[in-house]
């Protein structure tokens, strides 16, 4: 049996991805029910990092009143096309209140799926010695693969915490429906496969020293 490799805590950082009010309060425009059933592991995973005095980070996606910045995501997003949704400076693009940063974590104004695509996030785990990057938050397929995959193009190692990301059920778009269930299970296969370590979140904090 090969044991888990203990952590580097000094070269390890966690991002929370898009734990944003537009995504997760019931009855928002943009909710994502899933989002809020990992909500209590990536808490367990900030009070164990912070008692170690590990980085944490946030990305939040937001976008510019008058879009500017929307791009594809004006054809992708309906409310986000009307300035219903992850309007910066809003209270529905900030971090929800149960998993707020803390006076010094950095909050990543994103405007793509990717976190490190046109932000300063490679610039801040450069200065602060990280080489791992552990990826929490949602959704599964489409902001936390597409980070993971930044991650690995920037030559950072990641690791994605299965039970402490979420997806969403699709609809039929000319390939039958998929649910929240197998669009998480697709893209963690992806990341396992592509770019990332997938473990959950139990065995990670088993291996912080």
């Amino acid at each position: 049996m090969v044991t888990a490799p203990v952590i580097d805590v000094d070269r390890t950082a966690v991002l929370v991805i898009d734990m944003q009010n537009d995504f997760m309060e019931e009855g928002a425009p943009l909710e994502f029910p899933e989002g809020r059933r990992v909500v209590p592991n990536i808490q367990k995973v900030l009070h164990a990092v912070r008692e170690r005095g590990m980085p944490v980070l946030y990305a939040a996606h937001v976008h510019r009143r008058g879009g500017a910045d929307m791009g594809i995501h004006r054809d992708l997003y309906p409310p986000v096309a009307a300035g219903e949704a992850l309007v910066d400076g809003e209270r529905g693009g900030e971090i929800h209140r149960d998993l707020a940063p803390r006076p010094g974590e950095p909050v990543i104004k994103k405007h793509r799926y990717n976190a490190f695509y046109a932000t300063d996030l490679e610039l801040l785990l450069r200065g602060l010695d990280v080489e791992t990057v552990v990826l929490t938050g949602m959704t599964t397929e489409c902001c936390v693969l597409g980070t993971a995959r930044g991650a690995l193009e920037r030559g950072f190692r990641s690791v994605v915490l299965a039970d402490a990301c979420a997806s969403c059920d699709y609809p039929d778009l000319g390939f039958g429906t998929m649910s929240a269930a197998d669009m998480h299970e697709a893209a963690l296969r992806v990341m396992t496969l592509t770019s990332s370590e997938v473990v959950g979140t139990d065995e990670y904090l088993s291996r912080l020293p």
